[in-house]
């Protein structure tokens, strides 16, 4: 290996405390923007097919078996489908996945005051996306309809099934920060250890 292709190498490898570090950081960037979206109604309204097939979400809606006929697309404003949303504890809900959301994204981000509190955003960042990829399973719309085309259902992912899909990098950065976490809490205990 030439000298400068391993002083490139070696210059990489010394900054391997910046990898948890931007992860740390992606992860709350999306947990706060996605968290936040939550309380606006397009975003809500797009997370009802996920929720009202959910066998445990959708007992948070008033009616999860009607929600096809209230759909609307992104940008689209239809009254009386937003009534049907506002009645249905569509914004409700959302409301407190947000919140929840945005809780995650703080956690996550107080690692540096608190390695425990990190560790517990961390952790939480890691099941969140456990229950996303379930809507592979639970949600018909993650899939590609069978309307004509010969590439429907598995392994087809719709729109809707590719964004859900993605989660499997929260995952795995999650469990990143959640390792280095974990690391820095043993060392700061060693280190108390060390001084008594």
């Amino acid at each position: 290996m030439s000298t400068p292709v391993k002083s490139l190498l070696e210059a990489l490898v010394r900054t391997e405390r910046v990898g948890p570090n931007l992860v740390r950081i992606a992860i709350a960037i999306v947990f706060l923007w996605i968290g936040a979206l939550k309380f606006i109604p397009y975003e809500a309204d797009s997370i009802t097919p996920f929720v009202a097939n959910n066998p445990v979400m959708s007992h948070f809606y008033e009616h999860p078996t009607d929600y096809k006929a209230h759909l609307t697309r992104e940008g689209e404003l239809v009254p009386a489908k937003r009534e049907w949303q506002t009645h249905n504890n569509t914004y409700g809900f959302s409301n407190g996945l947000g919140t929840v959301e945005i809780l995650i994204a703080l956690l996550v981000l107080s690692y540096p005051l608190s390695k425990w509190t990190g560790l517990a955003g961390a952790v939480l960042s890691f099941l969140t996306p456990i229950v996303t990829l379930s809507f592979l399973i639970t949600t018909p719309e993650a899939w590609v309809p069978a309307l004509g085309d010969a590439q429907h259902g598995f392994p087809y992912l719709s729109g809707a099934g590719r964004l859900v899909l993605k989660d499997t990098i929260m995952l795995a950065g999650a469990w990143v920060i959640a390792v280095d976490a974990a690391k820095a809490i043993l060392a700061e205990k060693a280190s108390c250890a060390v001084r008594h």
